[in-house]
């Protein structure tokens, strides 16, 4: 399976660093934006893939794992910079797990929620292959 860890544009500066995230800097035109925080260390999110919608996660703050899964193989990616993105294509299984204290995801997505494009559970996603 190919990860692809996206390089987020920042700015450095002694008083912080500014990352910036625009409509050409990823590869798809962002149509929503939304975040998980407060998550318990025990708690497990996503546990589903798309048929077509594109994601990008960035850990804004804190640390935690996206376990991905393509039909035939599985790789854990951990995620703890705020500067890197893992860009996540579509019918990649997803789950995040092992959230560190304060860890906020940031998810941006090619496309609006639709829940038709969501494959919720696993051994329906593996009969695509």
């Amino acid at each position: 399976m190919k990860i692809e860890i996206i390089d987020i544009p920042k700015i450095e500066n002694a008083l912080g660093n500014i990352a910036v995230i625009e409509n050409g800097s990823i590869p798809f035109d962002i149509k929503r934006c939304y975040y998980l925080y407060d998550i318990p260390s025990s708690a497990k999110r996503g546990g589903h893939s798309h048929k077509n919608l594109i994601q990008i996660l960035i850990a804004i703050s804190g640390s935690f794992d996206v376990v991905l899964h393509d039909g035939i193989s599985s790789q854990t990616v951990t995620l703890n910079k705020p500067d890197k993105g893992l860009l996540i294509k579509s019918n990649i299984w997803r789950e995040l797990e092992n959230f560190s204290s304060g860890a906020v995801c940031l998810v941006l997505a090619s496309e609006v929620f639709l829940e038709a494009d969501y494959i919720r559970d696993f051994n329906t996603f593996l009969k695509q292959f």
